[in-house]
């Protein structure tokens, strides 16, 4: 297990307010045919701390932005807003602001450990070129003093005797000895942090704990400080001092890792843990898994993101049009009824495309007793179903179908409970 560093450790990396957007349909030809531009927030409002001599777990689903989180603190991803400072010997350095000659500084402190060793390393290159290329790059080391710092490196990460695979090609080596190549690349110039994407995703489970094993070393070893980037909780809860767990861009929790496993406060972070599989095979465990999707990252819900898909969400969650659609859709999925009695009710509800448009207010068919007693059998069904607590009045319209208006979301941020920050209305701050 790592050990764990002392909480008044001052910050390597600290990110404010982070924001990393992607534009789509933005171009000049999708204005010209009317085409609505879209915005990914990959990162969305970040903050976090990298202490000196901690692993920092980034945690999520793929598309959940953590991947576009650590690319932002090597100044990989361009950010949008917020700030990314790096306290380097030289005092603070803004990342984010960083160009040409300073951000190729930057890579002497810190650098990054790809997910697929295999795309990762040059097949034209030699492992012994490989490892040294970034010390020619950075006019660090040349002749003699190249070798020597190549192959003490590769000694440091197992790939010993060294003749034997200074000279090989990426292609003759397994996925364990790629990804301990990639990792004597990265520590070769001595960085400070290195952020370390899916590191082991791609291995074998026979060589994922030894590629574990080989960081702490070099953390004990280099005095290194880690951010650990995937989405295997199992692997984070051994790796990790701290974990951040992020959601559609943000970091919904965030604490030690021990607490975060033991009290584990978001709905969402409760879901990854139930996601665990158990090795005994004879234990029965309840899976609460989240339904539904991710939603999309162009578009996301009001409110609390997590919200459609959240068993516990409550009136002020940000409920809205969008989550009418998926409600009639399981109930037309677990009716029994027949074809007629599907087109009959479709035909009560009217165009499901019309609640595709984010709104707090929705106005459902043409007939207001029948769009009435349709939802009445529904929410029958389910009462305990979520969704009817954000549901603030249900009326005629004027256009003869019934109106929903939903409650005033509320968008939660990071907010102290225990010994945690967890982004969810149902914690505020602790009393003082």
């Amino acid at each position: 297990m790592p050990t764990r560093p002392e909480t008044a450790s001052p910050a390597v990396v600290e990110t404010a307010g982070l924001e990393v957007h992607y534009q789509l349909q933005g171009g000049a030809l999708s204005r010209l045919l009317g085409l609505r531009s879209r915005t990914v927030k990959a990162v969305d409002g970040v903050d976090l701390q990298l202490r000196r001599g901690e692993v920092l777990g980034v945690v999520g689903e793929s598309g959940s932005g953590k991947t576009t989180l650590g690319r932002a603190m090597l100044g990989l991803a361009p950010t949008t807003a917020g700030s990314i400072t790096y306290h380097g010997s030289d005092g603070a350095a803004v990342v984010s602001d960083m160009k040409g000659k300073a951000l190729r500084r930057l890579r002497t402190d810190v650098q990054m450990v790809f997910q697929d060793p295999g795309a990762a390393l040059n097949p034209t290159m030699t492992i012994e070129q490989a490892v040294g290329h970034p010390l020619k790059i950075h006019g660090l080391a040349s002749g003699e003093e190249l070798t020597r710092r190549v192959h003490e490196t590769l000694e440091k990460v197992g790939l010993a005797p060294v003749e034997r695979f200074a000279d090989k090609y990426p292609r003759d080596l397994s996925g364990g000895q790629k990804q301990r190549a990639v990792i004597a690349r990265a520590i070769v110039m001595g960085p400070e942090v290195l952020v370390a994407d899916e590191p082991v995703s791609m291995l074998d489970m026979s060589v994922r704990a030894k590629i574990l094993q080989l960081m702490l070393d070099l953390k004990d070893e280099l005095g290194l400080t880690y951010v650990y980037i995937t989405h295997d909780l199992a692997s984070a809860k051994y790796f990790c001092d701290r974990v951040a767990i992020m959601y559609l861009g943000r970091v919904v929790e965030v604490g030690p890792t021990e607490e975060i496993f033991a009290n584990p406060k978001h709905p969402y972070t409760k879901a990854l843990l139930g996601a665990i599989p158990d090795v005994d095979p004879e234990r029965q465990v309840a899976r609460d898994l989240p339904r539904g999707e991710i939603p999309d990252a162009a578009l996301p819900p009001l409110g609390c993101s997590f919200h459609p898909r959240c068993p516990v969400a409550r009136e002020e969650c940000g409920w809205e049009s969008r989550d009418l659609r998926p409600l009639l859709e399981t109930h037309w999925t677990h009716t029994d009824g027949d074809a007629a009695d599907f087109e009959a009710e479709r035909a009560v509800v009217g165009d499901l495309d019309s609640f595709d448009t984010p709104s707090s207010t929705v106005t459902v068919g043409r007939d207001h007793e029948q769009v009435s007693a349709l939802l009445d059998r529904i929410r029958a069904e389910d009462p305990d179903e979520p969704f009817w607590t954000g549901v603030a009045r249900a009326e005629a319209d004027p256009s003869g179908g019934t109106r929903l208006t939903f409650h005033e979301p509320v968008d939660p941020r990071l907010r102290r409970s225990g010994g945690v920050d967890v982004a969810c209305v149902r914690y505020g701050e602790d009393p003082q």
